[in-house]
């Protein structure tokens, strides 16, 4: 998952952003961003296999998590300061990262129905 995320926020550094502007390209890499959980969600939940409710609020909750993890340490190696990586999580400031990390929390629930 967090692979396709970097490659979409790579893409979405080199060829949205330039033309919109780093603010208006995260908050459109967002709801892409939800596509791809989604998707990757849905094809690995015979995998993952969180059939209960409960497994499903661990697994999201370990995704929410491991992404917020990934996403402050690879600002830092990147030299990102602590207020612009907290921006994306500031509504208030235009940052959709919060909607964006409720989506994967709830997605495992969304896809139970794949394991039918």
């Amino acid at each position: 998952m967090m692979l396709a995320e970097t490659a979409h926020g790579a893409w979405r550094e080199v060829f949205l952003a330039p033309r919109m502007g780093a603010l208006h390209a995260r908050q459109i890499g967002v709801p892409v961003g939800c596509a791809l959980v989604f998707i990757i969600a849905w094809l690995t939940a015979r995998w993952v296999h969180a059939a209960t409710r409960r497994e499903q609020v661990i697994v999201g909750a370990s995704w929410v998590a491991l992404t917020v993890t990934f996403e402050l340490a690879l600002g830092l190696a990147t030299g990102s300061s602590w207020p612009r990586m907290l921006a994306d999580y500031d509504p208030a400031r235009g940052g959709l990262m919060l909607a964006g990390l409720a989506f994967m929390f709830f997605t495992p629930q969304l896809v139970r129905g794949r394991l039918r």
